[in-house]
């Protein structure tokens, strides 16, 4: 079938545009067109997704029968694909957990038993909503809205799992969390979920989805182990309690990524992923996403962080005084 990908060259994108071609569906991708091609046998069309008239006029006539939308970021982007695409067979839209007005921290529940944004804030979360209520509008019983949780693997631009692996490997004492290496974490690689929504537009399955990782795939702790393993490191964890990482100005998730505070932890990975079991989201082992992950890592050059947001990872300085310990001058 004509399967359109808005996005496709980054990330979860590419890796939605490789699984189509993969199952025999004619691929169009649309983008700005200022990060890149889209993988190989994939056609590229090019248009701003705010712009009302873009989407109609790159289409130029191809009219697709699937969508996976993986780049809706605005308001108006979600309003101009409605207003063209309303006629697909199925559309699967890459939403996310922060749909939800109580996450984090959470628990999520059921789908259809937790509350959405409904404000009008120029927000991450509120957008994510808006846009689902637009495109479910426009496609009424043929939309599917992923809301995804953690999502990691090769091409990740947010470089996440990737500085632990780079940190990791190149040895020494490596501040860690102390109470945060008992943490869970559930997350889902971006290959499963590409292939996943490619089959969820072709099935025309709908509803909302909490596209991630079963609850309790692995802790930080694990998970520090496994990028030592894979990398081959001989690094050594000096764990900082959280009130000394706090007291030191270590920002949560941005500064050591993936660790949250005990608090806010204790909840926010506490997700209900029974209705993707169901409709088959699979959950490839961890070991596997981590080592394809070092391994894209060391055979390529990294994309660079997306505008807007700060490069994750220990500042050189704050790494420095808190393996000094309390002690030490910061």
């Amino acid at each position: 079938m004509r399967l359109l990908v808005l996005g496709g060259t980054h990330f979860l994108g590419r890796h939605v545009v490789d699984a189509a071609l993969d199952r025999g569906h004619e691929v169009a991708t649309f983008t700005r067109g200022v990060s890149g091609d889209p993988p190989t046998g994939a056609r590229a069309l090019h248009g701003d997704r705010d712009d009302p008239g873009a989407l109609e006029a790159a289409l130029d006539g191809w009219a697709p029968e699937l969508v996976v939308d993986t780049s809706c970021q605005s308001r108006a982007a979600a309003r101009n694909a409605a207003a063209v695409l309303g006629g697909v067979r199925g559309y699967a839209f890459v939403s996310s957990l922060n749909a939800y007005a109580t996450w984090p921290p959470g628990p999520i529940g059921p789908e259809d038993g937790e509350p959405t944004w409904q404000t009008d804030d120029e927000e991450y979360g509120p957008v994510k909503a808006h846009a689902e209520r637009v495109l479910a509008a426009a496609v009424p019983g043929r939309f599917l809205t992923a809301r995804a949780g953690l999502i990691t693997g090769p091409y990740d631009p947010l470089h996440r799992l990737g500085w632990w692996l780079e940190r990791i490997a190149r040895g020494g004492r490596v501040v860690v969390p102390a109470e945060g290496l008992d943490q869970p974490i559930a997350l889902v690689d971006a290959r499963d979920l590409a292939g996943w929504l490619v089959d969820a537009a072709a099935r025309g399955d709908t509803g909302a989805v909490n596209a991630t990782g079963p609850v309790g795939t692995t802790t930080l702790g694990g998970l520090l182990a496994l990028c030592r393993e894979v990398t081959g490191g001989d690094a050594e964890w000096v764990p900082v309690p959280e009130a000394d990482l706090l007291a030191a100005g270590v920002e949560p998730w941005q500064h050591l990524p993936l660790w949250l505070p005990a608090e806010t932890a204790r909840t926010a990975w506490d997700v209900d992923t029974t209705r993707a079991r169901q409709l088959g989201l699979p959950s490839r082992p961890l070991g596997e996403t981590v080592t394809d992950t070092w391994a894209w890592l060391r055979s390529a050059p990294r994309p660079p962080v997306p505008t807007g947001r700060p490069a994750p990872g220990l500042p050189a300085d704050l790494e420095a005084a808190l393996l000094a310990g309390p002690g030490a001058p910061r």
